[in-house]
């Protein structure tokens, strides 16, 4: 009994240390895009995640997939979850904070489910799912309303573009399903070297990075956020698939939003106005709403 309390303290030690890894991300990009234009930021971070979780396949005797259908899904999943919404949100963060940014990208297990009802339509609605959604797009609509009603248009796209990411996340989190029989560090590397082999070209046309002069604040802000908001969450997460399961895992999907806020109003002395506040308090809700397990499927899990 000791020795399970002691193993699920520590999964849980994880949870909080996956969080805080994925919550600290915003800030990384804020800080790299200050002197990295986005996609340059964003293919860099792909190459060196990619570098890295390929290190650890290596070290733990594994091989990728050799055949052609499933380097095709990799590239698939790969625009879904690290081509567009790594480049919106980089894009989005010249002009917003990370803690906006963190608020609105929190809200992908919403639109997961919503894509989930409209496509496969395997998922039970619930009153309490239902709730969810009402409270967490509420609590969007606070957030990016605010600057509607003051004509900040450039600010506004960069909202959208966060939640045009938010619903890439949700697509890849469906389409991820499919990779059921892989061992699921192999969609994470193969993804990210996909993303790299689609953004390095991308990066050397529009960017010219050969011209750059990064600030050393941006490139400490692009190693931190490749090697241990991508890669080594990436670990974590999958580590945390086994032991916690997928449903105790997505706890991730709101933990992180007070995490990333508060990094961002004290590291980067970031503020938020009182209406984005009660938008933070929504998406929390609305989240885990949508994520906490009822007691019915706790028990039967």
């Amino acid at each position: 009994m000791a020795a399970e309390t002691s193993n699920l303290t520590r999964e849980l030690a994880l949870l909080l240390v996956l969080s805080t890894l994925w919550g600290a991300s915003y800030a990384f990009i804020k800080v790299g895009v200050e002197t990295i234009p986005p996609v340059t930021l964003i293919a860099a971070r792909t190459c060196i995640a990619g570098m890295v979780l390929l290190a650890v396949i290596r070290w733990r005797r594994l091989t990728l997939p050799k055949d052609l259908r499933t380097w095709r899904r990799f590239l698939f999943q790969a625009c879904l979850n690290s081509v567009i919404p790594f480049t919106l949100i980089a894009w989005a963060q010249q002009t917003i904070d990370a803690a906006l940014a963190t608020i609105l990208n929190a809200t992908s297990p919403i639109f997961a489910f919503l894509l989930t009802a409209l496509v496969t339509r395997h998922e039970a609605v619930t009153g309490r799912k239902l709730l969810g959604i009402g409270v967490g797009i509420a609590g969007i609509c606070l957030v990016v309303g605010v600057q509607a009603l003051h004509g900040v248009a450039r600010e506004l796209w960069a909202e959208f573009a966060i939640v045009a990411a938010t619903i890439c996340y949700a697509g890849a989190a469906i389409f991820g399903k499919t990779f059921k029989g892989l061992d699921p560090i192999m969609p994470a590397a193969g993804s990210m070297l996909c993303g790299a082999a689609i953004l390095a070209p991308a990066s050397l046309i529009a960017e010219h990075p050969w011209t750059l002069v990064p600030s050393f604040e941006s490139v400490v802000a692009l190693l931190g956020l490749s090697v241990f908001s991508t890669a080594l969450a990436f670990v974590i997460y999958f580590r945390l698939i086994r032991s916690l399961g997928s449903v105790g895992t997505t706890a991730q999907a709101y933990l992180r939003v007070p995490f990333g806020v508060v990094i961002g109003v004290v590291f980067l002395g970031e503020s938020l106005t009182p209406t984005a506040w009660i938008g933070l308090v929504c998406v929390v809700i609305g989240v885990a709403a949508m994520t906490i397990p009822s007691r019915e499927t706790a028990t039967a899990n």
